[in-house]
């Protein structure tokens, strides 16, 4: 009943606006192009929200639409297949299938975890490994199914702690969903928010640029939302005991070894993997792109001499629904942009507020959109061009508005199917987990405290990373 109630809502509202913008009368100055536009975008944003079909159908179905209506041209539908943005996104897959073949990051996370001797030092430990592997493994949902593993051998090492498993399932997905921040290809929403700036402003934001305003975030709020985790989840008597885990420990439910000399596939997958992250973050001295730098990574990982995965095996892991995703709402972002329907949708908005209270509006209304549009891809898709837009017209930079409205999007946890990798941890048969509970009571915390860093982030501390609050 509910889920009827909610899609005939949301097929009355896209109804209705479709029919308020095909009366010419109405709001005058908004071209035709434009109103198409308009009308494509409002249906899509309610199929997101209210229906259950496939995201990624209706992305396409609202890229072919603005194409057959010659919103767009066919050439600027399929050239964002060939965006060096959606290339990066293949080759880093390609990259993390070589990393997961050899268990490079369950060696790294027993190293790092079995050096623990306290409750709240396993808490920031644990989330240090897991913002380190944003640079490994692309996209929440790979990352979280990578450290599936981990938290089952930790989960039965601690498994006479009942609140400290529970703990430490609760903080795998909230450090895994904040963290992606850290870099470009953390997730797609990011490659749909570079997309889009580059469209609307010519900004690019390269891989190097986007790691050194998205780390110091990324690493901030993961152990602030350890903390709050820790808090939340345990009472004082179970953070008072000791812990102790040893790599042995977890090799007993682990496949693959987790201590002793690499061998010579984890050698070279890792130095190929430090090759490929200090190229893109060296990107300024030698100005190979970072796409054709992961390229070069992906073809050396699936070599048959060097390599330690096939490429046939590497590209099945490859989402290839997100990359035709990301396609189409790029398409999409460029129609709202060129037709002129997002400068019209923020033009009457007040341009005199403030440039802090627009941030935080920007900020609140981002961070809350997850409870409305569940995909974090499609929330940039729609918030995104929208918030340049705004940015535009009320003298923000437009970048310092995108990166903020990004950032704040990553915060999706209140509920178990908020984000994939919330559902993933929530359900685990015969390990203790999380409730629907513990989610709202962690987000009553969370969502305040992440929206506040965001934007002490984005009016002190991106200023000195050279990204201004007011438009240059």
């Amino acid at each position: 009943m509910t889920v009827n109630f909610r899609q005939a809502a949301t097929l009355c509202v896209a109804l209705t606006i479709c029919g308020l913008l095909l009366v010419p009368t109405n709001f005058p100055g908004l071209g035709g192009d434009a109103r198409l536009t308009l009308a494509v975008f409002a249906l899509a944003t309610c199929a997101w929200i209210g229906t259950p079909i496939d995201d990624t159908y209706i992305a396409l179905g609202a890229g072919l639409a603005l194409t057959a209506t010659g919103v767009i041209s066919s050439d600027t539908l399929f050239g964002t297949l060939g965006d060096e943005t959606v290339w990066l996104l293949i080759c880093a897959f390609v990259l993390a299938a070589a990393v997961a073949r050899t268990g490079l990051a369950g060696r790294a996370a027993a190293f790092l975890v079995s050096g623990a001797r306290s409750v709240r030092q396993l808490t920031h430990l644990t989330t240090a490994a897991l913002v380190v592997t944003a640079f490994a493994v692309p996209a929440t949902s790979g990352r979280a199914a990578l450290a599936l593993p981990v938290f089952l051998a930790l989960a039965k090492v601690l498994a006479d702690r009942k609140r400290l498993v529970v703990m430490l399932a609760l903080l795998f997905p909230t450090v895994i969903l904040l963290s992606a921040v850290a870099t470009l290809i953390g997730a797609g929403a990011h490659l749909i928010t570079v997309s889009v700036l580059w469209e609307a402003t010519g900004d690019r934001i390269g891989f190097t640029q986007w790691l050194l305003l998205g780390l110091p975030l990324a690493v901030a709020s993961s152990h602030l939302a350890a903390e709050l985790v820790l808090l939340t989840t345990t009472r004082r008597a179970d953070r008072r005991g000791p812990v102790r885990i040893t790599a042995d420990q977890i090799q007993e439910h682990s496949e693959q070894p987790v201590t002793g000399p690499l061998s010579s596939a984890e050698a070279r997958c890792a130095l190929l993997l430090g090759t490929v992250v200090a190229l893109w973050c060296s990107e300024p001295l030698h100005q190979a792109p970072p796409a054709v730098v992961a390229l070069i990574g992906a073809v050396v990982a699936a070599s048959p001499a060097l390599g330690t995965v096939r490429l046939k095996d590497a590209l099945k892991t490859v989402p290839w629904a997100l990359l035709l995703f990301m396609a189409a709402t790029m398409a999409m972002g460029v129609a709202l942009a060129d037709s002129g329907a997002a400068k019209w949708l923020v033009s009457g908005l007040p341009v005199t507020v403030p440039p802090w209270l627009f941030l935080a509006v920007v900020i609140l209304l981002s961070t809350a959109a997850h409870l409305i549009l569940q995909s974090r891809s499609a929330r940039s898709s729609v918030l995104v061009p929208l918030v340049v837009a705004a940015a535009v017209g009320a003298g923000v930079n437009p970048v310092a508005a995108a990166l903020a409205s990004t950032a704040a999007a990553g915060f999706c946890h209140t509920l178990p199917a908020s984000a994939k990798p919330v559902t993933l941890f929530s359900e685990l048969p015969g390990t203790p987990t999380y409730t629907p509970r513990d989610l709202l009571r962690l987000s009553a915390v969370l969502a305040p405290a992440t929206a506040a860093l965001v934007l002490l982030f984005a009016l002190f501390v991106w200023p000195l990373l050279g990204v201004p609050v007011l438009n240059p």
